[in-house]
């Protein structure tokens, strides 16, 4: 056989023996994959229920990927796993990807991951990772995409990312990172993507090495601490897209240089930028997104950025800018949303807003804006919301405005606009704010069309007529203000829809008649105002009924007659029926004159005629009527003590002396101290205890069995707290339609009794500043405790003044948990049934999304420092805003803040922390609740405003660690509503 025969003979030997190697080796990795495959799911049990080994390959399980029939991808993605990370994973040896990201795994960064040598791509974010990034996470060399975010990683960005060199996508967001951004990220040359946001104790300057990343898109460093001016090296960045600098404390002017960039988006909000805006940006072609708000820039707005061709949104609010808006704004870009709000702009609204019909929002708030509105606007159907509320506007609003179709908001209150409401309305508004201009005419009977409205905000105008009964047809209406206006005629008769109606005032008009007793199905009313009317005849009995719910109720300087309904015959009501001379009371609490029981029914000349043999007959027969009277009363009051014996269930927390019987044969009307949404308070006396508090909770009918053990078992957590500035549950007692909380009772009852200057408790007696700090320090240490070293943690869910109760020695201690629920876990969002609480201290999160966690206690306990130091009430501004808002903005327009303090505390010696205390206050109020500061960190914050030492000395720079305003990206009125 010739030699090259041999040779091919050989040859084919040799490739039948390598491919049938080959196949026994494909079989054995199979046969391996599979064996770790199957281990995974059991460690993973029963996460990976549907992967079934009876399947023809293992390829086709869910979250499966092979190549060449070996795995070389996991997905597990969003699967809920609560389980480990299998540490046998990367006996996979092929594998190049794996995504856990939106489960529940925990621990520190698994390090065995790098067995994984041919690791391309790993996504470990939304878990609950914690502990410090390794310091070789270098040895994932070959990784292309990193995404450790939403996790807990905490400590220093390790300096060795920088030698991960072929990352295209590096995520660290949303994370517990402290320290510097590291000089060596800036090697990273082949990175595309980097975000690091919201990793608060990330401090220090922006690394001018961040100019080295030639190939970064998109750069994401917002939420953060970092501080300095922008980087001369971000100029560099030519392939740069979106940047994202917000909520830092950058500082310095806008680089004129930023015109290099290649920039869609721009947003350096909510720093303390300064100067002017660079005319310059108006070269960057191709930005769609221009955020400058909440810094401290000045001058005019420049003509260029009006002529940005792809501009959709612009957001310049809460700076100082001054000038006119340049008209062209509209006319060349695609806009959006235009939102100027809050600086000190004049001169007309540009006309050309909605040319491209895409405009969305306008907010142009509280400006010196003046002139007509244009009718451009009547005819822009793109818009939902208007804000052009705190300027000078004049002149009517455009027809097509009042009924655009897309239109959700629109409100112009506080400036000079005219003219007479219309027959109908947008389809679709719900919210009507025209409060404090010059509008007249009467209220159309075209008002029941406007089905979906939920505020009607129109106090302070030149309205006139009758109030429609077709107003009472608005089935979502919550909000309906119509007081200083000119009014006439009776209240409308019957209430056909106002179901969810909780705000009416009416107050200042001239309405006349008596108040309908159809007013009782208001079942969730909370203010009631009808003050200053004309209005006359008895006060409906069925109106105390609604006096569980009322946070504010005002009939004075009416005509009223009788006796008012004796739910209202306690102190909470002493300013509600003022002026009033026909009125009268049971009790010498109010500011009424005692009503008069009888009289004589002859008089003094007829008495002498009566003969001694008729008085003898009437003596007897008064004095058998007092013997049989007697007898029954006797009779009912054995039977009743028998029946209370054994109807009224006590369950005790602590040894007392008490029984049951001595706290509900207290309960009379002339035991009332106050009322509240959910019960009566009494105060009761006690032999040996002085007075205990005693909270009645009743619901007039039979408790179900589930509902009453729940209750209990609630109760009984609430009363195995012990902290001195938490009031002490001695125990509760319940029977089939009540239920009673037995409370500790304190000397000097509650806060708001000492910071209201009309209803306060001793007129000579004035809460200074140490002592308001001292209540401050104790409610907080009260919700700190409750909040952070009870297990479950437990949320108030209804701070305010009257529930924070103050002993002898004026320490606070904080009551009534009839509103706190429990935590399964700390900071786990619950969803309650519905939302409660009191006006001017709901969290906008919580009236919202009715979503409770920690921080709706840390808004409210902000209201109440805002009190503390302005002695204004919660409710306090103007017709659309609270405490709360008035504060913020006033802080927000540069106010100064010793100008809101109040008068009773303005010592100079206490200037400084009052001013502290004061800007606390709004930043527990900010508008997300994730940017508010937990009650821990506000409590550290009021004890270094406390002077230890006595000598006047203050602790500066407390709001140097925590930035001032701490809220949203997007905090104009426009965003919020969007964002909830």
């Amino acid at each position: 056989m010739p030699d090259y025969l041999y040779s091919i003979f050989f040859f084919f030997c040799f490739f039948f023996i390598v491919l049938s190697d080959a196949k026994t080796n494909k079989s054995h990795l199979y046969d391996q994959e599979h064996a770790v495959l199957l281990n995974i799911k059991e460690h993973l049990h029963p996460f990976l229920h549907q992967w079934a080994p009876s399947d023809s390959s293992h390829c086709s399980w869910l979250g499966i990927n092979c190549t060449d029939d070996s795995v070389t991808k996991l997905d597990f993605g969003d699967l809920n796993i609560t389980k480990t990370i299998p540490p046998f994973l990367c006996d996979l040896r092929n594998l190049t990807f794996i995504d856990f990201q939106l489960n529940y795994f925990t621990g520190e960064f698994p390090k065995f991951l790098y067995n994984c040598s041919k690791l391309e791509y790993l996504d470990l974010s939304q878990n609950n990772f914690s502990g410090p990034i390794p310091n070789d996470i270098d040895r994932l060399a070959n990784l292309r995409f990193l995404n450790l975010g939403a996790n807990e990683f905490s400590g220093d960005i390790p300096t060795s990312i920088g030698r991960l060199k072929e990352l295209r996508s590096l995520q660290l967001h949303w994370c517990e990172f402290n320290g510097s951004i590291p000089d060596e990220i800036g090697n990273l040359s082949n990175l595309e993507l980097l975000r690091l946001e919201e990793n608060e104790n990330l401090i220090g300057k922006i690394p001018e090495s961040i100019g080295e990343l030639v190939s970064l898109v998109e750069l994401d460093l917002s939420q953060n601490g970092l501080s300095g001016q922008i980087p001369s090296g971000l100029f560099a960045l030519k392939n740069l897209s979106i940047l994202y600098l917000w909520k830092n404390r950058l500082s310095g002017e806008i680089p004129a240089k930023i015109e290099a960039l290649n920039l869609t988006i721009l947003d350096v909000s909510r720093n303390i930028l300064t100067g002017k805006i660079p005319a310059s940006l108006g070269k960057l072609k191709k930005l769609t997104g221009l955020s400058l708000d909440m810094n401290q820039l000045s001058g005019e707005i420049p003509e260029s950025l009006a002529h940005l061709p792809a501009l959709i949104d612009f957001m310049v609010f809460q700076n100082h800018l001054s000038g006119t808006l340049p008209p062209y704004f509209g006319r060349y870009a695609p806009l959006k949303t235009f939102q100027v709000a809050t600086n000190r702009l004049t001169g007309k609204l540009p006309e050309d807003l909605c040319y491209k019909g895409m405009l969305v929002g306008v907010s142009a708030y509280d400006n010196n804006l003046s002139g007509e509105l244009s009718e451009s606007l009547g005819s822009c159907t793109s818009l939902q919301h208007l804000f052009l509320d705190n300027n000078g506007f004049s002149g009517e609003i455009p027809g097509g405005l009042w009924t655009s179709q897309n239109l959700l908001t629109l409100v112009v209150s506080n400036n000079k606009l005219t003219g007479e409401l219309p027959q109908r309305l947008a389809w679709n508004l719900s919210r009507l704010s025209i409060s404090n201009n010059q509008f007249s005419g009467r209220i159309p009977a075209g008002v029941s069309t406007w089905k979906n409205l939920i505020e009607f905000k129109a106090s302070k105008n030149f309205f006139n007529g009758s109030i429609p009964q077709e107003l009472t047809t608005l089935p979502k209406l919550t909000t309906l203000l119509l007081d200083q206006n000119q009014l006439t005629g009776p209240l409308p008769s019957e209430i056909i829809s106002w179901k969810s109606l909780n705000a009416l005032n009416l107050s200042h008009n001239q309405l006349s008649g008596q108040i309908p007793y159809s007013f009782d199905g208001l079942t969730v009313l909370e203010q009631l105002d009808l003050s200053n009317n004309q209005l006359s005849g008895h006060v409906p009995p069925q109106l105390g009924k609604l006096s569980m719910t009322f946070t504010n109720f005002n009939l004075s300087s009416n005509f009223f007659t009788g006796k008012i309904p004796r739910e209202f015959e306690n102190l909470v009501y002493s300013d509600s029926f003022l002026n009033n001379s026909g009125l009268c009371a049971n009790t010498k609490r109010l500011n009424l004159p005692l009503c008069n029981f009888g009289s004589d029914l002859q008089g003094s000349s007829n008495r002498s005629s009566v003969s001694p043999a008729l008085t003898i007959g009437l003596v007897i027969v008064a004095s058998l009527a007092t013997f049989l009277s007697l007898l029954l009363i006797i009779r009912v009051y054995k039977s009743r003590k028998q029946a209370l014996d054994t109807s009224w269930k006590l369950t005790s927390f602590h040894r007392f002396s008490f029984s049951g019987m001595n706290i509900v044969s207290s309960l009379t009307d002339d035991n009332i101290i106050g009322r509240g949404g959910f019960g009566t308070v009494y105060q009761v006396p006690i032999d040996g205890l002085g007075y205990v508090a005693v909270k009645r909770i009743m619901d007039n009918k039979k408790w179900e069995q589930k509902l009453e053990d729940a209750f209990l078992a609630e109760v009984k957590i609430l009363s195995n707290i012990c902290h001195n500035n938490i009031v002490k549950l001695l125990c509760c007692i319940s029977s089939e339609d009540s239920l009673m909380l037995v409370y500790e009772y304190l000397e000097n009852n509650s806060l708001d009794r000492w910071l209201s200057k009309k209803n306060r408790l001793n007129h000579n007696v004035v809460l200074d500043w140490p002592k308001r700090l001292q209540i401050a320090i104790g409610a907080a240490q009260g919700l700190t405790y409750m909040h952070n070293d009870c297990s479950p943690p437990i949320i108030h869910r209804d701070i305010k003044t009257s529930n924070i109760l103050l002993d002898s020695e004026f320490n606070a201690k904080v009551a009534d948990f009839g509103l706190a629920r429990m935590l399964i876990k700390p900071s786990q969002l619950i969803t309650m049934s519905g939302v409660a609480g009191s006006y001017g201290y709901i969290a906008p999160e919580y009236i919202q999304t009715s979503k409770i966690n920690e921080m709706i206690d840390v808004y409210s306990f902000g209201v109440v420092l805002l009190e503390l130091t302005t002695g204004k009430e919660a409710n306090y501004g103007d017709e659309h805003s609270s405490l709360a808002d008035w504060a913020c903005r006033h802080v927000q327009l540069g106010g100064d803040v010793e100008e809101v303090l109040d008068d009773e505390i303005m010592e100079a010696c206490y200037m400084d922390e009052i001013c502290h205390v004061f800007k606390l206050g709004v930043m527990c109020t900010a508008i997300l609740p994730a940017h508010r500061p937990s009650m821990k960190e506000v409590l550290q914050i009021l004890l270094r405003c406390r002077d230890p030492f006595g000598y006047g000395e203050r602790s500066p720079g407390i709001f140097d660690v925590v930035p001032l305003l701490k809220n949203s990206k997007r905090e104009s009125r426009l965003d919020i509503d969007d964002d909830l």
